[in-house]
C-alpha cells in the first residue's frame, strides 16, 4: 500500500485525509456523515487519482456512525480496515486533539501497523441479524429482571399500590412475549441455513451448552464460516489465564477479568452445570477445591476447558464424544 486515508468518523459528519509515509497528499477534509456525503468522499478519493489496490482506508470505528461508510466503500472495491480508536490514541503522544488532526493521525497509523491490520468485510446478513436479535434478547432480559425484583419488593411492602403492581405485571408479560418472539424469529433464521442448523444441533451434544450459548457461537464465528483459535477466543472472552512475572517477582496466573459479558455469563453457567451434573467435570471440581484452589478459580478452569471442547467442535466438524481421549501426535509417532 502508497496511500492511506484517514477518516475521523462522529454521528453527524466525518472528516478525511490522504496521505502516503512521505508526505500529505490531501490536506483534512469535513464530509456529512449522509449517502450524499459518502458519495461526496468517494468523488474526492477518485479526483486524487489514487490506484485503488495501492490504497488502504482507515476508519476509526465508532460503531453504527461508520457501518454504512464501510458498506459503500467496501461495495466500490476499497480496502478497508476499522481501527480501534483506543490503540490509535496511545499510539501517538500529542496532546491536541481536532477532527483534522485526527483523520492524520488515523492514516498515519494505517501505514505504521499495516501488518497488523486486518481487512474488514460485512458480515453476511444472518450473521449481523442473529447477533442484533441476540443483542436485543439481552436488552429485554435485563429489563424483565428488573420489573420482577420491583414487583417482589412492592408486593412486600406495608401499604400496597395496586395500580404500581399492575403496571409491572403488564410490563413483564410484554416483555415475556416480545423475549418470545425474538427466540423464535432466531430460531427460524438458524433453520433456513442448512450448516447453521446442522452445527447448532452438533455443539449442544457437548455437557452444560444450550442453544443460547450455541447461537452465540454462530455469531462469534461468523456462520461458523471461521476456525476459532481456543487460545486467541479465551483471551478476547476474557477467560484466558495470563502468566504474571516481572524480575524475581511472580504471582499467580489471572485472567483479565472483561470481555463479552454475554458470553462470559454464559460459559460461567456451563462451568457450574458441569461442575453439578458431569462425572468427569465434578471430580476434577472437587480435587482442584481440595487442593486449596479457589472455587471460582476452578469454574474458571471448567469454563476453558468446555471452550476448548467447543473449538475443536468446531475445527473437526463432530460432536461431542464423552469417552475421548487425546493423543499427542508425539507419542502416534513413536508407535
Amino acid at each position: 500500500m502508497n496511500y492511506y486515508v484517514g477518516i475521523d468518523a462522529a454521528a453527524e459528519s466525518f472528516t478525511a485525509c490522504v496521505v502516503t509515509p512521505e508526505e500529505v497528499v490531501r490536506s483534512a477534509q469535513p464530509f456529512e456523515n449522509t449517502v450524499e456525503g459518502i458519495y461526496a468522499l468517494k468523488a474526492w478519493i477518485e479526483a486524487a487519482d489514487l490506484p485503488r489496490a495501492e490504497t488502504l482506508i482507515c476508519v476509526e470505528n465508532t460503531g453504527v456512525f461508520t457501518e454504512a461508510l464501510c458498506y459503500e466503500l467496501h461495495q466500490s472495491e476499497y480496502a478497508v480496515v476499522l481501527l480501534d480508536p483506543h490503540k490509535v490514541w496511545k499510539a501517538f503522544a500529542e496532546g491536541a486533539k481536532t477532527d483534522p488532526l485526527d483523520s492524520r493521525k488515523i492514516a498515519e497509523y494505517g501505514w505504521r501497523y499495516l501488518d497488523q491490520l486486518t481487512p474488514w468485510s460485512p458480515r453476511e446478513a444472518i450473521v449481523e441479524q442473529v447477533k442484533v436479535l441476540l443483542q436485543t434478547r439481552e436488552q429485554f432480559v435485563e429489563q424483565k429482571t428488573a420489573a420482577k425484583n420491583s414487583l417482589t419488593t412492592l408486593r412486600r411492602k406495608y401499604i400496597q399500590t395496586p395500580a404500581a403492581n399492575a403496571a409491572l405485571e403488564r410490563t413483564l408479560s410484554h416483555l415475556k412475549a416480545e423475549i418470545q418472539d425474538i427466540e423464535a424469529e432466531i430460531h427460524r433464521l438458524i433453520h433456513s441455513n442448512p450448516t447453521a442448523a446442522q452445527m447448532v444441533a452438533l455443539l449442544m451434544t457437548a455437557p452444560g451448552v444450550g442453544e443460547l450459548m450455541a447461537f452465540h457461537f454462530f455469531v462469534l464465528t461468523e456462520g461458523f464460516a471461521q476456525t476459532p483459535s481456543y487460545r486467541s477466543l479465551a483471551q478476547y472472552l476474557g477467560i484466558a489465564p495470563n502468566a504474571r512475572q516481572s524480575g524475581a517477582w511472580s504471582g499467580p496466573s489471572r485472567s483479565r477479568g472483561y470481555g463479552p459479558s454475554t458470553m462470559r455469563k454464559l460459559l460461567y453457567l456451563a462451568a457450574c452445570s458441569v461442575r453439578t451434573h458431569n462425572k468427569a467435570y465434578r471430580h476434577y471440581f472437587e480435587r482442584k477445591v481440595a487442593e486449596g484452589k479457589p472455587r471460582r478459580l476452578v469454574l474458571n478452569n471448567l469454563a476453558n476447558r468446555l471452550l476448548r471442547v467447543l473449538c475443536a467442535m468446531i475445527q473437526h466438524r463432530q460432536p461431542y464424544i464423552p469417552n475421548y481421549v487425546s493423543v499427542q501426535p508425539m507419542l502416534l509417532t513413536k508407535s
